[in-house]
């Protein structure tokens, strides 16, 4: 999903890029008063861009507001649709396994998600863990959310998730390296009274 959404956004914004360069252009040549092609609308500094009588000849059609607000609507819904696409990161749906005899083998990545959690959420000091895969099928990364007891310390929940957790998945499945970026949190908790 990645890949196709970079594929996607470089297409658009350079169809986006060069539309507005050669109209930029245009406009400009046609403004300065340089030579432009016969087909293009505006030909001088004192042309508009839409006359009155083109502003005004589809407003009294019944279908022309309803056509304009249909397509304005989309349009913005195509918009919202890409940006939300820009914050959101794909997780992985497999992650390929070399088997051993020359042929790979796949791993769904919700179940070695689910694993990489349990061995997480097992470790001492450790009050949940919440885990994702992301990156490409044949190099994965993972992404690491850990909420931390009160006692816990950090550095020990990030040693024992480097050397337990990670270094079983990375044995489990004969992944070289498993990149991660791990958060920690502590649990909220009331504060103690002392009589």
């Amino acid at each position: 999903m990645t890949v196709v959404l970079r594929r996607v956004n470089r297409i658009v914004l350079a169809l986006v890029g060069l539309l507005l360069v050669v109209g930029g252009g245009a406009v400009l040549a046609a403004g300065l008063d340089l030579p432009v092609p016969p087909w293009w609308p505006w030909s001088g500094p004192d042309d508009v861009l839409l006359t009155r009588a083109e502003r005004q000849h589809w407003r009294d059609e019944s279908w022309w507001w309803p056509v304009v607000i249909a397509v304005l609507g989309v349009l913005v819904l195509l918009s919202l649709w890409w940006l939300i696409a820009q914050f959101r990161r794909a997780r992985l749906r497999e992650v390929l396994v070399d088997s051993g005899d020359g042929e790979e083998a796949v791993v769904r990545g919700r179940a070695l998600e689910a694993v990489l959690e349990a061995d997480a959420a097992a470790q001492e000091g450790v009050a949940r863990a919440r885990v994702a895969l992301t990156g490409r099928r044949a190099a994965p990364r993972t992404r690491v959310a850990l909420q931390l007891e009160p006692y816990a310390s950090p550095a020990d929940a990030l040693t024992a998730l480097s050397e337990q957790a990670l270094a079983h998945a990375r044995t489990a499945t004969g992944i070289p390296a498993l990149p991660t970026e791990a958060r920690l949190r502590a649990v909220k908790h009331r504060a103690r009274r002392v009589a």
